[in-house]
């Protein structure tokens, strides 16, 4: 969970510098113009990160936390995989946001649902017979403690 918490710190400056580069060549002057644009934009940028860090192994918060993603016999894994897991990843979230969609909620309420729903999903990787997360498992890949590279 704390790499979860890191990798969501780096994400806020790889959010910045790809929402910079979307307003500037898009020439968007209000926040919330091009909104559906900007987030199609961060999903495939997103995308990309992820895909090509997995793909290596580790995120820059994997590496800190010793954490590295192999697929089931511990190879590592393809760009396909990793953009496999990536798509999947998404069920972290999108399940309440489509819920939410249709009902108008507030934003409390909304958070609320959300992260009831990451609970949720986080205590059913328990059920898993490896314990491990839903969307790893249907990727075909899981998370391992690697040791720090010797210098």
């Amino acid at each position: 969970m704390a790499c979860w918490m890191y990798e969501g710190m780096l994400m806020f400056g790889v959010v910045f510098i790809a929402g910079y580069l979307f307003g500037t060549l898009s020439q968007t002057r209000h926040a919330l113009d091009n909104r559906h644009p900007l987030q199609a934009f961060l999903f495939v940028v997103f995308g990309i990160y992820f895909t090509w860090f997995w793909a290596r192994g580790q995120t820059l918060a994997m590496k800190t936390w010793n954490i590295r993603l192999v697929d089931r016999r511990g190879r590592p894994v393809t760009q396909i995989r990793a953009f496999f897991r990536y798509l999947l990843s998404w069920l972290w979230f999108l399940p309440p946001l489509a819920a939410l969609a249709p009902f108008g909620l507030t934003g409390g309420e909304s958070v609320v649902i959300i992260l009831g729903w990451v609970a949720v999903w986080a205590v059913l990787s328990r059920f898993h017979p490896e314990q491990q997360f839903w969307h790893d498992a249907l990727a075909g890949t899981r998370l391992v403690t690697s040791p720090p590279l010797k210098r």
